[in-house]
């Protein structure tokens, strides 16, 4: 079959190259790629909102399968354009939600509301709009600190504050409410309760009936070694998380996942494809902080070559609605994913540097992100620029090998997080978790 993969950074890249290893594939469309995507398919431009050139080209190609890696176009209504046009329904299987699924996502609101509708554990909010700025503040007036503040829309993964001073979180509330802060994305702001725990990722695929738990990650957001400095869109991950043991894993099935599947059905929103759970661990007991309707990044580069099932033939079965008939297999080692980034980022950074190295690494993964050609020569072209993914036996081997080929990468500004991983060595060893059954 041939499939067009929506996406140009490091989980696209993931998704290509995982997708390119299915002998049900005949050709790999990737909208735009980068660099390390030609290896796998073929890079293209095409304007997603041109429905008439996106229906030439699903048409001329045979395109069976639409995969969209990031969330942008998920929540402008993709799906629904396609499902929409008649010469492509029932003929097209958009991997990814539809709009009003994609805003368990685009709306921390939605998504929260949605929780505490099916009972589904998370932190108490209050949310606000930019006419409400005063019984904002008077919320925070009574909460207690720290304070969590949430973008309401989608922010690149930096919509989140947290703070213990109160003055600050007042004026973070303002920012966003009448300053701009975020653009729209902040025009309305959701103030939670805080957890108190360790974060971690649960990823599913679904056919809207049935479901598959996929590995589980911890990824590492904060730009600064420690956890210090501002949020990126993250600079490194861990799968399996060592505290996620097979009991955890069941209660976020059971308690977590299962009713969020059940939910979406209850409330009519048809949902196909990836649900990503962002969670806290509480004292062992698992909490909702949000939801993503697509895989993380850079979460994706480390739980799909973990993944040693066929990732088109998962997506077969949510076009054929038997997914419930398909098996998930995952490597039991560990797998631990370093970004390599750009001096600078989150914030300015200088562009066109070469980079070299690259043919070297031999006993790891490297997934382009911020990269672009310059004639034969690859250069820097963004804040995260690659993703190294290394195995190990153990946690440990993981993060040196990750680290050791990481370091064989040359570029000027080059930056990464030397401590990916370690905040986990002293954790319990993980245990397989369990392979969940169709929602009944």
């Amino acid at each position: 079959m041939n499939v067009l993969l929506i996406g140009g950074g490091g989980r696209e890249h993931a998704m290509a190259w995982k997708i390119s290893q299915s002998s049900l594939l005949d050709e790999l469309y990737i909208c735009t790629g980068n660099p390390g995507t030609v290896r796998h398919g073929r890079n293209l431009a095409l304007d997603l909102h041109d429905q008439k050139k996106l229906r030439a080209f699903i048409l001329e190609k045979k395109i069976r399968i639409v995969v969209v890696g990031p969330e942008g176009p998920l929540v402008d209504g993709l799906h629904d354009r396609i499902a929409a046009d008649p010469q492509l329904a029932g003929k097209v299987t958009v991997i990814g939600p539809r709009m009003e699924g994609a805003k368990l996502e685009g709306s921390k609101d939605f998504a929260k509301e949605f929780m505490f509708r099916h009972n589904i554990p998370t932190a108490a909010h209050r949310s606000f709009s930019k006419d409400q700025l005063k019984e904002a503040q008077e919320h925070l007036d009574r909460a207690q600190p720290p304070y969590v503040i949430k973008a309401d829309g989608l922010a690149n993964g930096k919509g989140v504050v947290i703070t213990s001073d109160r003055k600050e979180a007042g004026k973070v509330v303002k920012d966003m409410l009448e300053g701009g802060r975020f653009g729209a994305a902040g025009e309305r702001v959701v103030i939670e309760q805080f957890l108190k725990g360790i974060e971690l990722s649960a990823f599913l695929i679904t056919d809207g009936e049935a479901f598959k738990m996929l590995p589980s990650a911890k990824d590492y957001k904060r730009i600064g070694v420690g956890d210090t400095g501002p949020n990126t869109g993250g600079m490194g991950a861990v799968s399996p998380v060592p505290f996620a043991d097979k009991d955890f894993m069941q209660k976020v099935h059971d308690r977590i996942a299962a009713p969020t599947i059940r939910g979406l059905r209850k409330d009519g929103i048809p949902y196909s494809g990836f649900l990503f759970i962002g969670l806290m661990n509480v004292n062992g007991e698992p909490y909702v902080i949000e939801y993503n309707v697509r895989l993380g990044d850079p979460e994706t580069q480390a739980i799909l070559p973990r993944l040693r099932s066929d990732l088109l033939d998962l997506f077969e079965g949510i076009a054929s609605g038997t997914l419930s008939e398909r098996h998930v297999d995952v490597d039991d080692r560990t797998a631990v994913t370093v970004v390599l980034a750009n001096e600078g980022y989150p914030n300015e950074v200088q562009n066109g540097n070469p980079i070299t190295g690259l043919e070297l690494v031999r006993d790891a993964y490297v997934f382009q992100s911020g990269t672009a050609m310059s004639g034969d020569q690859l250069q820097t072209a963004g804040g995260r620029v690659l993703s190294v993914t290394a195995f190990g036996k153990d946690l440990e081997q993981a993060i040196l090998s990750a680290q050791r080929s990481a370091g064989l990468i040359v570029y000027e500004g080059k930056y990464l997080r030397t401590d990916i991983g370690l905040d986990l060595v002293k954790q319990p060893a993980t245990r397989t978790s369990p392979q969940p059954q169709p929602v009944k």
